[in-house]
């Protein structure tokens, strides 16, 4: 069975995009040494990408070939995608994909970009881990790291680890 993971960043009062929808104040940290938690390192043990409309609208936005070439790529939307910047599949029923992603077994997935999807994810006890790398940098709104949807939940913390430029990374698990 395939384990569903988030990764993600969020500033240290709790915005992972800015009120603009910009990530500029996290690409001044791409520098950052993060060993054995780096992304290139987690990537590759990824087999499938699971992102919602509006992380895939900026993720192909990026110039450049699409990211996620080695993964299989699943979009949640109700909404077509027109000329798609990569090879992805479409789906509208999270209950039906976790379903889909649980009888998987050929590696891990992971939950890509916005908080919405995770905490869907999360309501429905299908989250296994989460990894949060809280960067030290107040940016004063923008998208929360998960909206107040009133769930509630304690995941047990498997390791808490300062990373270098002042960054902490937070890793649960969930169940």
């Amino acid at each position: 069975m395939a384990r569903i993971l988030g990764y993600i960043a969020a500033s240290l009062d709790g915005f992972i995009v800015d009120q603009n929808g910009s990530l500029d104040w996290l690409f001044k940290y791409d520098d950052m040494d993060l060993g054995e938690h780096d992304y290139r390192t987690f990537i590759k043990r990824i087999r499938t990408v699971v992102m919602g409309r509006a992380t895939y609208d900026w993720v192909a936005a990026e110039p450049g070939p699409w990211a996620y070439q080695d993964q299989r790529t699943i979009v949640v939307t109700h909404s077509p995608i027109e000329d798609p910047k990569g090879p992805l599949e479409i789906r509208s029923d999270i209950d039906a994909l976790i379903a889909e992603l649980r009888a998987l077994d050929d590696g891990d997935v992971w939950m890509l970009g916005g908080g919405r999807l995770q905490m869907a994810f999360m309501e429905r006890g299908a989250l296994d881990e989460l990894e949060i790398y809280v960067i030290p940098e107040i940016i004063g709104g923008g998208a929360p790291l998960f909206p107040a949807t009133g769930f509630r939940a304690s995941p047990t913390l498997i390791s808490a680890k300062e990373m270098s430029k002042g960054c902490v990374r937070l890793h649960y698990r969930f169940g």
